[in-house]
């Protein structure tokens, strides 16, 4: 095949030089088949054989072969076929289609692999922005942090003691005609911090009424195991009659729709053991969390009302009942947590208060102070505080205080409203909610403590005050 391919690319590269190719087919003495072609030289009219013709004839076969095999390797870089990368009929060379294959194969998985590291690449950039913006906000929050710590013109040995109080959170849309919470922020000064007693109860020296400026840890006293003990109510009455005493504690589990027990410990360390010394079944059932223990009664919510009750705990009968006008009731205004906290009842070193709110007031706290034997309302004060903006409030001393969340663990005590002088302010004092659910909060002025429910748990928080 070589022979036939050099005859036919001879015969084409030759055509240029001569007229006429001729191409003979012939058996040979053998009987094989041969071929042959004769082309006419343009330069020579004759052969030149008496002057060494065969060399001459050698030399233009070389050259004739040379040019055949430019000819063949410029026809295989233009990708055709050729006597060399070829088989009869056009078939390519399996080792070079193997080999191809391969390549492309190669080639493809360097592409993906491409692919994958741009993606890595890009989700690490996108990584470095997060953790960048992350220690942006980190670092902003130091300094903010640090800022409250020590506020400046506030540096000295007692600094740790005070912290900066917050900003106010801002209150929803109102209508124009609802008026706006007007705060000022409350420092204490150092000075009056170091005159404070050591912590715990406070002595006779200190006993009289002051601004909340600091709220302890809280004592855990017992646990309710039972589901209905979830949200709960536990007092002790800070100015008891005969037969009790302050050491009588006083509980109510008030999960439950016919909620009527009462029950009576004869000391804190009864309650913690689960046993109480007698049972009271109320003629009413009662409403929520919001219910305290005063001078030898319990004033509760009966269920479904807008009414105020006072139960006698020696006569054990219902001896005063009076609507608070207007009052929200089962779940109006109840607190952020809810549980129908519509109606709560406080007592503080002035007397007997309730909490709540009307559709006149659009949801701010309303304060009444009332009388103990007949529930009569002595006096009422408009606060500017949304009652479902909080999730607990108390009075010391005739001050209201509100509790900023019942389930965050670093909560702060956030606003009060001083009804001597009908104003706001904000607060920031910690308050740490253990258990992660503050259903009730008071304060008794004879242990000059609060009382919590927290998730199943009965604790007290002490506090302390500043002189007046």
């Amino acid at each position: 095949m070589l022979g036939v391919w050099l005859l036919i690319w001879g015969s084409v590269a030759l055509g240029g030089r001569a007229d006429t190719a001729f191409l003979h087919r012939a058996h040979d003495s053998s009987g094989h088949c041969t071929y042959s072609f004769t082309v006419a030289s343009p330069v020579e009219a004759a052969c030149p054989e008496a002057a060494g013709g065969v060399p001459e004839l050698r030399a233009e076969l070389a050259a004739l072969a040379a040019r055949l095999s430019r000819l063949e390797s410029r026809e295989r870089g233009m990708g055709g076929s050729g006597p060399r990368g070829s088989e009869p009929g056009g078939s390519r060379d399996p080792q070079q289609v193997a080999l191809t294959a391969r390549l492309e194969a190669a080639y493809g998985e360097l592409l993906r692999a491409k692919s994958r590291l741009e993606e890595e690449k890009g989700r690490l950039e996108r990584e470095k922005e997060e953790l960048g913006r992350r220690l942006e906000s980190s670092a902003q929050e130091i300094t903010r942090l640090r800022a409250a710590r020590c506020p400046p013109g506030r540096e000295g040995p007692g600094r740790d003691t005070l912290r900066a109080p917050a900003k106010a959170p801002r209150w929803e849309p109102q209508p124009l005609a609802y008026q706006e919470l007007q705060s000022e922020r409350t420092e204490v000064p150092v000075s009056r911090l170091l005159e404070e007693t050591a912590l715990g109860r406070p002595g006779k020296e200190d006993s009289g009424c002051g601004q909340l400026v600091w709220v302890g840890e809280p004592v855990v006293f017992g646990r309710a195991d039972s589901i209905a003990g979830k949200y709960g109510v536990w007092m002790k009455d800070p100015e008891p009659v005969p037969p009790f005493t302050r050491d009588n504690t006083w509980r109510v589990d008030t999960v439950g729709t016919e909620v009527r027990q009462l029950f009576q410990y004869e000391e804190a360390e009864q309650l913690a053991r689960g046993y109480p010394a007698k049972v009271h079944i109320l003629p009413r059932p009662l409403e929520s969390t919001g219910a305290v223990i005063y001078r030898g009664g319990l004033f509760f919510q009966p269920r479904h009302s807008r009414s105020v009750a006072r139960y006698d705990l020696r006569g054990e009968t219902i001896t005063a009942e009076r609507e608070i006008p207007g009052a929200g009731y089962h779940g109006q205004y109840p607190y952020s947590w809810g549980g129908y906290t519509d109606i709560d009842l406080a007592v503080d070193e002035t007397g007997l208060w309730v909490i709540y709110s009307t559709e006149k007031a659009r949801g701010a706290i309303v304060l009444s102070k009332l009388d103990p034997e007949t529930l009569e309302i002595r006096r009422t004060w408009d606060t500017n505080i949304r009652k479902r903006g909080v999730a607990n409030s108390f009075l010391i001393c005739g001050t209201l205080y509100t509790v900023s969340s019942y389930s965050a663990p670093n909560a702060t005590i956030n606003f009060a409203y001083d009804t001597a002088t009908g104003t706001s302010r904000a607060l920031s004092i910690p308050f740490e909610n253990r258990f992660r659910y503050l259903s009730m909060l008071d304060y008794n002025p004879a242990e000059r403590q609060l009382f919590a429910w927290d998730s199943f748990n009965m604790v007290t928080y002490p506090v302390r005050l500043s002189r007046a």
